[in-house]
């Protein structure tokens, strides 16, 4: 990966199978939305930013010093993807063909309590109404970085609301779920900086003790929040497709990166509906 850095950007040169609006949009993050240009803005953390494609060119709006501390990082600019989708694709012949339809998806780097709220929020829920609700919820008491533009909230903060004061997010039965992950993180019950260093089932049972969270938050979280590549999250739609697409096998098996593989077969099998109509 090389790149240049220009007046108000930092345009990236070399990184192969990328596709930022296959990234941006397959469910793994609700706080980026789509522009008229192709560009897309978002938050993560408390930095905002605008990152474009074009040509093979990725260009971040923003200063090198950021790029580098942070969004880098946050994309996963430096894992070797293409290598990954050799590895996997040699495992089945059908996960080839999903890896072949969807190359360019990458796991971001997200901040784990930001993946943990979010992905409680996520329970029984669609992409546009987490969105909502998440957006809702940074406005309510994230501190503001740009004018209507607010950063994810600080523990210390929300832990000085209760599931009543949550009330203006709109996040019906999930508001408890937040204030209970909140009350365990800010006590250090679940503490999220050591579950870094767990083995995935230890990380996967502390992060269970968490009012809410069962066995898909949690491996939602462990991928998408602590970058846990061997996760492999079953909702509705992947258990479905699990058993069209590999009947009789546990996506665990796919190793250390069945996390990246369980994006192929989500992203394939969401765009061939077709597959399921009999079911």
């Amino acid at each position: 990966m090389d790149y240049k850095v220009c007046d108000n950007r930092i345009d990236v040169y070399g990184v192969e199978g990328f596709d930022l609006k296959d990234t941006l949009l397959c469910g793994q993050c609700f706080r980026f939305s789509e522009n008229a240009d192709g560009s897309f803005s978002g938050v993560a953390k408390d930095k905002a930013i605008t990152v474009k494609e074009s040509e093979g060119v990725l260009s971040f709006y923003t200063d090198e010093d950021t790029f580098n501390e942070f969004w880098r990082g946050y994309f996963d600019l430096d894992l070797d993807y293409n290598n990954i989708k050799k590895e996997l694709s040699v495992l089945h012949p059908m996960l080839k063909e999903a890896a072949d339809f969807a190359p360019g998806i990458r796991i971001l780097r997200q901040d784990p309590f930001e993946a943990l709220v979010s992905f409680i929020i996520s329970q029984n829920n669609n992409i546009k109404r987490i969105s909502g609700i998440v957006d809702r919820l940074c406005a309510l008491c994230g501190e503001e970085i740009a004018e209507g533009v607010y950063a994810f909230p600080e523990v210390s903060k929300l832990s000085e609301l209760t599931a009543e004061d949550l009330a203006p997010i709109r996040a019906g039965f999930r508001a408890r779920y937040i204030e209970d992950a909140v009350k365990k993180v800010a006590s250090g019950e679940v503490d999220l900086d050591s579950l870094k260093n767990l083995s995935y089932d230890d990380a996967k049972d502390e992060l269970m003790k968490i009012t809410g969270v069962g066995v898909k938050v949690a491996d939602c979280v462990l991928l998408y929040g602590f970058h846990k590549l061997e996760g492999f999250p079953l909702d509705v739609w992947m258990k479905r497709a699990m058993s069209v697409l590999f009947d009789g096998i546990d996506g665990r098996s796919f190793g250390k990166y069945a996390g990246i593989a369980q994006q192929y077969i989500f992203h394939y099998a969401r765009l061939h509906p077709q597959l399921f109509e009999n079911l």
